[in-house]
């Protein structure tokens, strides 16, 4: 009877351990989260938006995935304070883009620097976490001039804050195309201690109506982001457009199909069913013979 109990107690024992180790697991299974990575780039585009590019991922299984569709909020760090200006969500591939729709109400610091936060609370998946973006305010002056007859884009590069021109700042410039930009030039010209760079359009480029649409660019600086500057020059090669999309050729749509062929095709059928109208006469006047 002892040993019965002893037995008994035992099994007991082991159910009731058996038990929390359970209890204990799925509590750390659902406790355990992920921490999520934030990395945002400011962009300025004179003359229109002003916006944060945001991409949120993870590390998951030695892999790097997107964090999609999570809420994340746009704070202004000033005074030490911290002060709401918007929120974004990003979309399935971790990607949002905040437009800055009030720029001219931000306020800098005592330096002339704008700093921005990017702040997520967490959620079920992911850890709370957060991305510090700081800049200045910077323009570029881009125009369209002709010297000794050769076509050039003369720009200046401009601290607003301080209201000074900008030395040694390398700048990039390129045509807007669908698909990807065409850089002009070198890969980068510094501007002088004027601020200034002026780049050669060599002939040829095409554009439509003889337009082409420049950018002079600033791209990803650690003091002010990225600033374009966009600007119409009409000293392109004009367009000619050879596409044969509305003849009928053999490569057009079906609305569009040769005449010889349509003609070709149907004669085909004709003679088939023609054929096939002279046997059925044929049998049926061999049937009443």
């Amino acid at each position: 009877m002892k040993n019965c109990k002893i037995t008994s107690f035992v099994f007991l024992f082991i159910l009731i351990s058996l038990g929390l180790g359970i209890t204990d697991n799925d509590l750390y299974a659902q406790t355990k989260k992920n921490r999520a990575r934030i990395n945002a780039d400011y962009v300025k585009v004179i003359g229109g938006e002003s916006y944060l590019n945001i991409k949120a991922s993870a590390r998951i299984d030695k892999k790097t995935v997107e964090v999609s569709h999570i809420d994340l909020q746009i704070l202004q760090e000033l005074n030490d304070e911290e002060i709401q200006i918007g929120k974004t969500t990003t979309n399935a591939s971790g990607i949002s883009k905040f437009i800055i729709e009030d720029f001219a109400n931000l306020q800098p610091d005592s330096l002339g620097v704008y700093n921005l936060i990017i702040s997520f609370d967490g959620n079920d998946s992911f850890k709370k976490a957060s991305r510090d973006v700081s800049f200045r305010n910077a323009d570029i002056e881009a125009k369209w001039i002709v010297k000794d007859s050769v076509n050039y884009v003369s720009a200046k590069l401009i601290d607003t804050q301080l209201d000074s021109a900008l030395a040694e700042i390398p700048l990039t410039v390129r045509v807007d195309r669908l698909f990807r930009p065409l850089k002009i030039g070198e890969d980068f010209y510094d501007t002088d201690n004027d601020g200034e760079i002026q780049v050669p359009i060599e002939n040829g480029i095409p554009g439509i109506d003889g337009n082409l649409k420049l950018e002079v660019v600033l791209s990803e600086s650690d003091d002010y982001g990225t600033v374009i500057a966009q600007l119409t020059a009409p000293i392109g090669t004009v367009i000619v457009d050879e596409s044969t999309y509305d003849q009928r050729t053999m490569w057009s749509p079906r609305g569009k199909t040769p005449i010889f062929l349509l003609a070709l095709t149907y004669s085909f059928i004709f003679i088939v069913w023609g054929i096939f109208i002279y046997l059925f006469i044929n049998l049926v006047r061999i049937i009443k013979s």
